[in-house]
């Protein structure tokens, strides 16, 4: 099989790919339907575009490539690909149907699974996207308090009231932007320079790769209680991952609201909204969220069997030991090549390699190295999202492959010819913003 997984001489093969992604060319705005799974985050002319299959960590493109995948699908499969005991849940539910004229058992069943689980799921709903919910949260945080502004911190999905704080927001008007504001992580001043009496929510990422300082969450609590506004944790990454309960669980701090996706169906699209009753009570009349697909069976089934074995298996532990195999060999590879550039930083179940600005464009050294992964039959964007199935041959193959990368990085760094060494395209910024973004939009005046 070409490119295996094993040291080689040749960049992937990516002949097919490329003929696929002329096609889309066309067809496709962007080529994508997910944004971290498009073009511009992977090195154009080397990297793979098009995936076909995926079996445990690992995953094969349409031209035969296979890869150990540390992005597994930008987080959804906790479990891996092809989980058995997943994937035989969603036959099973398969062959008696997928969507029904009224309610299934699967709904209450997933439900209190969560309700156990999860701190403060007093009541839960479901849909499928995660920007679905974070926006029913905002809603319900609105009707609430009656109030109208919403101070955030992180990625919150593409609906109006967040995407209009980032410089994607064309087609959103002025008077909605004026709404949302930002803070900055670990920043308490900033939100207290921001809070008032109109602030309706604060949303946040409860961690993405920089821990909570200074009790920063629990302070955070305190103040959105004493300005009587609701908290909401945006759990799409922290969820089922750092705990079974989240971040909620991991750190102590109980959110009015809390969203999940991402590793709770392993790969199945499924999000949940949660919170106190109080304030979920309102979807009962007052506040509408509804959708066809909210209770969509295939998903349902595929939670509960995640849950299942996520619990059986004690899956959060294992991310974070695998994780923590993967930072430390990674850390002691850069002690030992001396290099002061490069850093692992996250939770154990998820880390992400930092590059300092100073030496050099952080892009370019991210996509040269990314390049020589991909030669090395790892895919990779920066990031360890582990999975259930990542084993320590996983964990053995890519840091000898990052002991070789990090040497050519020192390399080209020292010799300033990273740029001359770069074969493809350098990869575009990714869309997420979570310091130095106490700033709210521009608007002109009229």
């Amino acid at each position: 099989m070409a490119n295996g997984i094993r040291f080689n001489e040749k960049y992937p093969d990516i002949t097919q790919s490329n003929k696929l992604y002329n096609r889309a060319l066309r067809l496709i705005p962007s080529q994508t339907q997910t944004l971290a799974k498009g073009p511009g985050q992977y090195t154009k002319g080397i990297a793979p575009k098009y995936l076909q299959r995926g079996d445990g960590s690992h995953v094969w493109d349409v031209d035969g490539n296979e890869f150990i995948d540390y992005n597994m699908g930008i987080g959804p499969l906790s479990l891996g690909y092809c989980y058995p005991v997943v994937n035989d849940a969603i036959r099973d539910q398969l062959l008696s149907g997928i969507t029904f004229s009224m309610k299934h058992p699967l709904e209450v069943e997933v439900a209190e699974f969560i309700n156990t689980l999860v701190p403060n799921a007093e009541m839960v709903r479901f849909s499928k996207t995660g920007a679905d919910v974070t926006s029913a949260a905002i809603r319900l945080a609105r009707a609430f308090t009656k109030r109208t502004k919403v101070l955030c911190c992180g990625y919150h999905g593409w609906h109006d009231w967040y995407i209009s704080v980032t410089e994607r927001n064309l087609g959103i008007p002025r008077e909605i932007s004026e709404l949302t504001h930002t803070f900055q992580y670990n920043d308490i001043q900033s939100v207290l320079d921001s809070i008032d009496d109109d602030t309706a929510c604060v949303i946040l990422e409860p961690v993405v790769f920089e821990e909570p300082k200074d009790n920063f969450l629990h302070r955070l609590k305190d103040v959105c209680e004493q300005n009587g506004t609701l908290l909401i944790f945006d759990e799409m990454w922290t969820g089922f991952r750092v705990a079974l309960g989240g971040a909620q669980e991991y750190f102590g701090v109980k959110a009015d609201l809390a969203t999940f996706s991402k590793a709770i169906a392993n790969g199945m699209p499924l999000s949940v909204l949660t919170g106190r009753t109080d304030v979920m009570q309102l979807l009962e009349k007052d506040v509408f969220f509804f959708t066809t697909f909210g209770g969509e069976v295939l998903s349902l089934a595929a939670a509960k069997a995640t849950i299942l074995e996520m619990v059986a298996k004690k899956v959060p532990d294992y991310l974070a030991a695998q994780g923590k195999k993967l930072r430390s060999g990674f850390d002691e590879i850069v002690r030992e090549l001396n290099i002061s550039f490069l850093s692992c930083r996250g939770l154990d179940c998820r880390t992400m390699v930092v590059f300092d600005p100073s030496v050099g464009n952080t892009l370019a050294m991210k996509s040269f190295m990314q390049q020589e992964l991909f030669k090395r039959g790892i895919l990779w964007s920066g990031f360890h999202n582990l999975s259930f199935s990542h084993t320590d041959d996983d964990i053995v193959y890519t840091l000898e492959a990052y002991r070789n990368v990090l040497k050519l990085v020192k390399k080209v760094i020292e010799k300033n010819t990273l740029l001359d060494n770069l074969r493809g395209e350098i990869i575009e910024p990714v869309f997420r913003k979570t310091s130095n973004f106490n700033t709210k939009p521009k608007i002109e005046k009229a």
